[in-house]
């Protein structure tokens, strides 16, 4: 069917690329980004979150890029804040006349959009806080995981502020799927006026792992450790750095002395292995619960270009 789609979602792990080929793509189709990566969203969090502003210039042509940089890392930002913000991107770049390309590897971020979460802003619950300040820090772990057992951000296990919100926003979030029979959620995106084509990046372990590992390396030659000092320096708390994860986790550790620059780098580079694993393991859930993805091999533009051209106007 023609005009079938109205959106092209490109998902993979950190380091597959997926940047590169939504910006050609966007490019070619005339279309613009919108970013599904929630760590981007902050402000100074470049190099640690591989937002690679330059990648969204091709043969001088500046590419419009949605939801980076739009607020502070000292601020929280929420799924509920996010998937509001995504519709709206969404509604303006199809207004224009042009093509609205999602892109990014936060699975939860991808998922309420592409599944059409229903979901409540969650104000501060002055009851249910009083009720929570009686646990300790393992009962209001288990109470999270009791309503929301795929928890997609496990750092807020380890901050008793940031722990409480978390089932404030868990408790007054309601995921309202119809169960057909067989108990698998029911997938409407059409609910929300979505129709999305979906395209997963996908490189051979061995590569992916030597990728990201070279990719580590030339960000810490860039200025990556330079990048977390300054923003500490700027305000932004230890704490606050260490709950971003990963990158600025363990550079803050070591900048608190805390592990040599051998131990960090070894450390950081393992984690972040480990976190495309995590992302390749919510894709294929995502893929069992109804999402059809069409995965295309490493940066073949080629494959992608000629799997849109077929699917949108074919």
């Amino acid at each position: 069917m023609k005009n079938k789609y109205n959106m092209v979602v490109i998902l993979g792990p950190t380091a597959s690329g997926k940047t590169r080929l939504a910006v050609r793509l966007a490019k070619d189709r005339g279309g613009e980004i919108i970013s599904a990566d929630s760590r981007q969203v902050y402000r100074g969090m470049d190099l640690g979150t591989g937002k690679d502003l330059l990648d969204y210039t091709i043969e001088g042509v500046v590419i419009p890029c949605h939801l980076v940089d739009i607020v502070e890392p000292m601020e929280e930002f929420h799924l509920f804040a996010y998937q509001r913000l995504f519709h709206l991107c969404f509604t303006d770049i199809t207004a224009r006349g042009a093509l609205p390309v999602l892109v990014g590897g936060s699975g939860m971020y991808l998922e309420a959009v592409i599944r059409s979460y229903d979901l409540r802003e969650a104000p501060e619950n002055k009851d249910l806080r009083r009720e929570l300040d009686n646990l300790d820090m393992d009962a209001l772990a288990g109470r999270l995981q009791a309503v929301q057992p795929e928890l997609h951000n496990k750092t807020d296990l380890l901050d008793r502020e940031r722990l409480v919100r978390a089932i404030e926003i868990a408790e007054a979030t309601r995921f309202k799927r119809a169960q057909p029979a067989g108990g698998m959620p029911d997938i409407n995106p059409q609910a929300s006026g979505l129709r999305p084509l979906v395209v997963g990046v996908r490189w051979d372990r061995t590569i992916l792992r030597q990728r990201i590992t070279d990719r580590l390396y030339a960000r810490l030659r860039s200025g990556m450790v330079e990048e977390v000092a300054a923003l500490h320096q700027k305000g932004v708390s230890w704490e606050r750095l260490y709950h971003f994860g990963l990158e600025y986790r363990y550079i803050s550790l070591y900048l608190q002395e805390v592990m040599s620059f051998d131990d960090m780098v070894k450390t950081l580079n393992t984690r972040i292995h480990q976190f495309a694993k995590r992302q390749d393991t919510w894709f294929r859930r995502m893929e069992r619960l109804g999402v059809v993805v069409h995965w295309i091999p490493g940066d073949d533009y080629a494959a992608l270009r000629s799997l849109v051209e077929d699917r949108l106007t074919g």
